[in-house]
């Protein structure tokens, strides 16, 4: 490689171009856009801050100390109406809440698409389904979602006192909108939390989310 080309790659590099110098033999990478390499099991969960229903910011960090679940919703899914038009969800968010776990429901269908919901209309489907989330989380531009790597929903997420996420996936392992296949489901999420509030490693950390995809924008 000629001195000239060297010191060509080594100027865009400093100027900041979005180019990077790897090696004296490797080819310029343009930068990869920040959601481009999502939340990983193991590693910290991602920080966000998204306005809930209320209007009023929620930010993961302020939750540290304790368990948060992260649920991907999309009310008009049949894989999500599966879970809550038998009662599947609001049972595992009551029994979580009930022990002291924040759940967050997060909206991350931008608008016009299916899903899409206003504030009022959020709470209302709360209401109406007798859903008992922490909070419900209006990601309309789609940045939690997509620093998570939320691909389905429902998609759900754990985090332990730590701040570490430690389950990544489907809710259950009957990858099916059957309401009669909820009955005798591997609920994983459910799995998962009894062993983080058992102080013991979650036996299935990763599984593959089904359902609708994310409507991002």
């Amino acid at each position: 490689m000629s001195p000239a080309l060297l010191t060509r790659r080594s100027f865009l590099a400093r100027t900041g171009t979005g180019l990077v110098l790897a090696g004296t033999t490797s080819a310029l990478l343009p930068a990869r856009p920040a959601w481009a390499a999502p939340a990983k099991v193991g590693e910290p969960a991602p920080g966000f801050t998204v306005n809930a229903t209320t209007g009023s910011p929620v930010s993961l960090a302020s939750y540290k100390g304790k368990i948060v679940v992260l649920e991907w919703t999309n009310h008009d899914c049949p894989y999500v109406r599966k879970h809550y038009e038998t009662g599947n969800m609001q049972g595992l968010q009551r029994d979580a809440t009930g022990q002291g776990v924040v759940w967050l429901t997060v909206i991350s269908s931008s608008e016009g698409t299916q899903g899409y919901v206003t504030p009022p209309q959020a709470d209302e489907l709360t209401t109406s389904r007798k859903a008992a989330p922490t909070a419900v989380l209006l990601d309309t531009k789609g940045v939690a979602g997509k620093l998570y790597g939320a691909t389905n929903t429902p998609h759900m997420y754990v985090v332990d006192k730590a701040g570490t996420l430690v389950y990544a996936g489907a809710i259950d392992d009957r990858p099916t909108s059957r309401r009669a296949d909820v009955q005798g489901a591997n609920n994983y999420v459910r799995a998962a939390l009894e062993a983080v509030t058992a102080g013991q490693p979650v036996k299935t950390p990763v599984t593959r989310a089904y359902g609708c995809t994310v409507k991002y924008s």
